[in-house]
Order: structure tokens, then sequence, then C-alpha cells
């Protein structure tokens, strides 16, 4: 007898559900986990939720959260199975991936847009999530190999904003920044031998895309070599080089608080 003889229906998408804890289980069929109320809450107000499992307890503490929501009751060992925190939350939502177009975004003529270039730290990839969403980025683009911002760390780093700021993925990262450019926006790229301070940066009061690489490497010269401008951060004498989410949170407010004053 096979395992889908004796699996119940309940059971079944359980086990399908708990495959969508790989990135391979999640672009199969274009569906992710999001655990917690906070991050259930918040996909639910984005209209992706599908499903909820839930343990009695669970529902017990939000029915307001859940009233409108279909609710699939589990047992704790369920809820286990279908998380990847240290405690579950007992309440994990399967959702549809949102699809934004880059082509979209950039017709709604945008001023700021955060470019990560192959970040593999999920925890920073949410951060800048949450970082560009604060500072009114119209998207957040992860290009080249980037992490999947579906993953579960990811996710809870953003603290929702996921579903509330458009965040695309391309491989193509030569391609993204002509796109970019054409579309109007300068390309900015953070480095440690930049030309330009961003103390001086008053460029910066025009629509600007900014390329942020990951910390170990930075950014390769062949992206830097397609900027428009390539920007430090000024800072200490001795000072390590910042990660991506504390470079990114600098400049974006900087972008941001420029953009203001251009406007005023």
């Amino acid at each position: 007898m096979g395992t889908s003889d004796i699996l119940t229906p309940k059971s079944a998408r359980v086990v399908a559900a708990v495959k969508l804890q790989r990135h391979t289980g999640r672009v199969r069929v274009g569906r992710f986990l999001a655990e917690g109320p906070n991050l259930v809450e918040a996909a639910a107000a984005c209209g992706v939720v599908e499903e909820v499992f839930a343990t009695p307890a669970a529902v017990d503490r939000h029915p307001d959260l859940l009233r409108d929501l279909a609710v699939t009751l589990v047992t704790e060992p369920a809820a286990k199975a279908l998380s990847d925190t240290v405690t579950p939350s007992g309440l994990v939502a399967v959702c549809r991936i949102p699809e934004p177009r880059l082509n979209e975004v950039l017709g709604d003529k945008p001023t700021l847009i955060a470019v990560a270039v192959d970040l593999s730290e999920p925890g920073n990839a949410g951060t800048l999530i949450r970082i560009a969403h604060a500072m009114g980025a119209a998207a957040v683009v992860f290009a080249g190999n980037s992490v999947d911002p579906y993953n579960g760390k990811c996710l809870r780093s953003s603290a929702g904003s996921i579903f509330a700021v458009p965040v695309i993925s391309e491989t193509d990262t030569a391609g993204l920044l002509s796109q970019l450019r054409s579309a109007g926006l300068r390309i900015v790229a953070t480095t440690l031998d930049g030309d330009t301070s961003l103390d001086n940066a008053d460029m910066l009061a025009a629509p600007t895309a900014w390329v942020f690489g990951p910390e170990s490497q930075g950014l390769p010269e062949a992206v830097t070599a397609l900027a428009d401008h390539r920007v430090l951060i000024p800072m200490s004498a001795g000072a390590e080089s910042l990660n991506v989410a504390a470079a990114a949170a600098i400049c974006l407010y900087q972008s941001a608080r420029v953009q203001r004053q251009s406007l005023g």
C-alpha cells in the first residue's frame, strides 16, 4: 500500500504543505508558507492566503484573525512539522506567491528602487525589504544568484513588509540595470572605493536605483562598471564594512530625505 492510500485528505494537504519549506517545492507550485499571526495577517490583507493550518489552541488565541479564512485544524505534531522555527506558533498559512512585474512597477515612474545582487543571507534580505518599505521604495529586486525571498527566515525578517512592497527576482543583472536606466532611474552602486561620498550625493534627488552587494565580496566589478555613480559611505578609520542591511538603511534613508527636500 502506497503513502497516498493511507493519507487522509487533510494529512495529504499537510504533507504537501511541508514540501513548501524547500525552494524547489515553492517554485514547483508557486506557493509558500507564512507562519505566525503577524505574517498570516499581512498575507491575508494582501489576499494571497489559500488555507491556514492551525492548532485548536491557536484558533482560540486568534479568533478575529481567522474568522474569514479557510482554516484546517491540525495537531501540535503536524504544526511542528509545518514550522521551521524553534517555537512553533501553531498557525501556518499556505499562500500564493505574488507575481509583481517589473514593467508595471517602472510604468508608475518610481523614484526609488532597491536592488540586491547575489545576496545569499535570508535575514539580510528580509531586513532589506523591511527597510525599503519604510523608506518608500517602489520595489525591491533580487538580482543574479540571490536568495529566495519566500524563505521562512526572509519572511520573518521582513516583518510583513514583503506583502506591502513589490519583490521581484531577476537573474540577468546587466539586463535589469539596463531596463532600470531606460526607465529614467540613475544606477547608484555602493562600493568601498567609490568616487562620490554619500555626504555629497546631490544626484539622489533624481529617481534612483540603489545597487547593493553581499557583505563578504561586495559588488562585482562587472556590476559596478554598469553604474552611473559609485558611492561610498563615510566611516571611521578602521571600521569594518557594513552588511547589506545596514548599508541599505543608510543609503535609502539618504535618498528618501533628499527626495523629500526636493519636493518641498
